[in-house]
């Protein structure tokens, strides 16, 4: 999902949460973290333990975190703003939610966690480089892993930054260095192991701090048709199946986030981890559980403040990321409040962790195999990457403003245009070849950076309802297929045969 909280990162402020009740709940959080961590440390004996987790991990374990890591803080806060603005149309943003567990599960789970135990693969851009036996797509797909990271990490720190600020009065800059320090600890020592347990914790968090929070959003609305009776006749578009968006727009975020969803190394990465391949049949239906409970949040926040606005009990949002806060310090107990907001920080924490151990591998393992060199000590030089990283993240990150919102956009198109043909598609159709994977890469690449900077600066504007990253998608599944046609007598030539195996198993 587009990174942590876009349009919170514009105004950058949150309403100060600094009461005691909140502070103290944050630091329990925080020190149930670093338990977390000192344990994962203690468990991380080698690169394949670093990076995925020794292929030890179980079934709920992994749902749990891929969830966890999928959703970052936009659930909690930027999803319930799109809510209260464009009514019910903004729910096309997490409908492929309901697919897109079923989907990883059936086009890569499988494959990719058998291919790590025949080749020993810990990467995605491993995997696209094993089943087209090219280095120049490894380095192409690394090159835009690495690009796509800073800016979808940059986003998650500077709204973790804000979290943190608004707890315990930091200032903003304080913030985000005390946001990525208590990632950074734990991430740098315990490796993905230590965010992996640390998602499932969160996604705890999460998933009861969204249970709680619908309750008390269907006590302030009246229900369902409480909803309805008083926001209809004030505004019956917001209820409409595609709220105020075009149908357009509504379809184009059910493809962008549907289909862009297979290509989000964060979570495909966690298919490695799997101890036992022959449970992923229970995959889409632990992932799709908690995704909906968690985003009973998402959807019950911005009806009931909607309705709450209507009905005069609150004033009109200044902003539309103040639904979550407004409602929280207004209509549930403080107590409640406290876990939400931890969850908030646990959501982001989640996903830059994903991220930290993601970028870590495609520096130190996939670029120096690309040029055929193999770096000595990867599990040190993994925590090195993964400190240089953050801190280059970080950094971004302090720059604040619309630049860094646009990054967190420029990184979710990105990794969908530049990942889903090769590794998605590549790994389910044999006819798929070595030229067409390469020319994919480039060509989501050079889409995704020109067009989104065009319209970032506003030189370009597209149509209603069409993004660059849709276009930039549709662009490279295109380039995949037409070349993958053109040089189809080379396709049987790239697919080794252990490789062909995995993949009509």
């Amino acid at each position: 999902m587009h990174s942590a909280v876009f349009s919170l990162l514009q105004g950058a402020t949150l309403p100060p949460l600094a009461q005691p009740t909140i502070v103290v709940v944050a630091l329990v959080y925080f020190a149930v973290v670093a338990a977390i961590g000192v344990w994962a440390t203690r468990q991380t004996k080698s690169a394949s333990d670093f990076f995925v987790a020794g292929q030890g991990i179980g079934l709920w374990t992994m749902a749990i975190a891929a969830m966890a890591a999928t959703l970052s803080g936009f659930a909690f806060i930027g999803g319930p703003g799109l809510v209260y603005t464009l009514g019910l149309g903004a729910v096309f943003i997490i409908l492929p939610i309901g697919v897109t567990g079923t989907l990883g599960a059936w086009t890569m789970a499988k494959r990719l966690r058998l291919l790590g135990e025949l080749r020993g693969l810990i990467t995605v851009p491993d995997a696209i480089a094993a089943r087209f036996n090219s280095r120049l797509a490894r380095g192409l797909s690394a090159v835009a892993i690495l690009v796509a990271i800073v800016g979808y990490m940059a986003t998650n720190i500077l709204a973790l930054g804000l979290v943190v600020n608004a707890t315990f009065g930091t200032g903003l800059t304080a913030g985000l260095w005390i946001g990525m320090a208590i990632t950074l600890a734990y991430s740098v020592s315990g490796g993905i192991l230590a965010g992996v347990y640390t998602d499932l914790f969160q996604g705890g968090v999460m998933a009861l701090a969204s249970i709680l929070v619908f309750i008390y959003t269907l006590k302030v609305g009246g229900g369902e048709a409480g909803f309805a009776a008083t926001i209809l006749p004030v505004d019956a578009p917001f209820l409409a199946p595609w709220g105020k968006m075009t149908p357009l727009a509504a379809l184009s975020f059910f493809f962008v986030f549907g289909i862009g969803s297979l290509g989000q190394p964060h979570v495909v990465h966690k298919f490695y981890m799997l101890r036992d391949p022959r449970k992923l049949k229970w995959f889409p239906l632990i992932m799709g559980v908690a995704v909906v409970i968690t985003q009973l949040l998402f959807v019950g926040v911005g009806l009931a403040v909607k309705a709450l606005v209507v009905r005069g009990d609150i004033a009109p949002l200044a902003r539309a990321d103040d639904a979550t806060p407004a409602f929280l310090l207004g209509f549930t107990p403080l107590l409640l409040s406290a876990v939400v907001f931890s969850g908030v920080a646990a959501a982001i924490m989640s996903t830059v962790n994903s991220f930290m151990s993601v970028g870590a591998a495609a520096l130190t393992h996939d670029l120096p195999l690309a040029f055929g060199r193999r770096v000595k000590n990867e599990l040190f030089w993994g925590r090195v990457s993964t400190v240089a990283i953050s801190l280059v993240a970080t950094v971004v990150a302090s720059l604040s403003g619309t630049l860094v919102a646009f990054l967190g956009i420029f990184g979710w198109g990105l990794f969908a245009s530049t990942l889903v043909p090769a590794l998605a598609i590549g790994l389910n159709w044999t006819g798929a070849t070595r030229a067409g994977a390469n020319a994919s890469i480039a060509t989501g690449l050079v889409v995704t950076l020109v067009f989104e900077t065009l319209a970032y600066l506003k030189v370009f504007t597209f149509p209603a309802g069409v993004t660059a990253t849709a276009l930039a998608l549709v662009s490279s599944l295109l380039v995949f297929f037409a070349v993958s046609w053109f040089t189809r007598h080379t396709a049987a030539g790239t697919l080794d045969d252990d490789i062909r195996y995995v993949m009509e198993i």
